[in-house]
């Protein structure tokens, strides 16, 4: 049941970032790319390409962050002293999802992959997806013993087990600065369990 929650609430997080991008400004100033009758648009020249050559994961996030603050209705000056908590606890989150190949989003992705990440730093591979990039090794590789890859699953349930219970305690930091209402908004979104 957790697992399942967590999937959703890790696909939630996917189609509010998603859906962040999908919203940018339809109408840019003249002279920027995207403008009706330019390179790129439906129905002209290249195509439905677009502008994904200038995503930007910083500023999505931040429109994450201004979304979260607009729906607990924070001051800035309260805001100041909840945003580094928020971000601690999706850091969290982050860090104890594993993937099966343990590889990380900047690593994926097409040609753009490299356009972003010269606009934001790479983000450290958590010890989750090490373990899991590690397990995976010894399990393709056919002449593994069983004493490593015992030695193997264990570091990675050990390393889920800690990613767990440091997101549960950033969770807690967070929910002491919160009011009922704040902390039930975080709830709702998905940011809180």
């Amino acid at each position: 049941m957790k697992s399942l929650k967590s999937t959703l609430m890790a696909l939630g997080f996917g189609l509010v970032v998603a859906g962040g991008a999908m919203a940018q400004d339809q109408n840019p100033p003249p002279g920027q790319p995207g403008q009706p009758g330019q390179p790129g648009q439906p129905g002209q020249p290249g195509g439905n390409r677009g502008n994904r050559g200038n995503f930007d994961p910083a500023a999505m996030r931040q429109r994450y962050y201004d979304r979260i603050k607009q729906e607990l209705g924070a001051s800035d000056d309260e805001w100041k002293a909840l945003q580094p908590k928020v971000e601690k606890v999706l850091d969290a989150q982050r860090a104890a999802r594993s993937s099966r190949y343990g590889t990380s989003s900047r690593t994926r992705g097409g040609n753009n992959g490299a356009d972003q990440n010269a606009q934001t730093p790479p983000r450290e591979e958590s010890a989750v997806s090490k373990a899991a990039a590690e397990l995976k090794a010894a399990v393709d590789d056919k002449s593994t013993p069983p004493a490593v890859l015992s030695q193997k699953l264990t570091a990675l349930r050990d390393a889920k087990e800690k990613a767990k219970a440091n997101a549960v305690a950033a969770q807690k930091e967070l929910k002491d600065l919160l009011t009922q209402r704040q902390e039930a908004v975080l709830v709702e979104m998905g940011v809180l369990e």
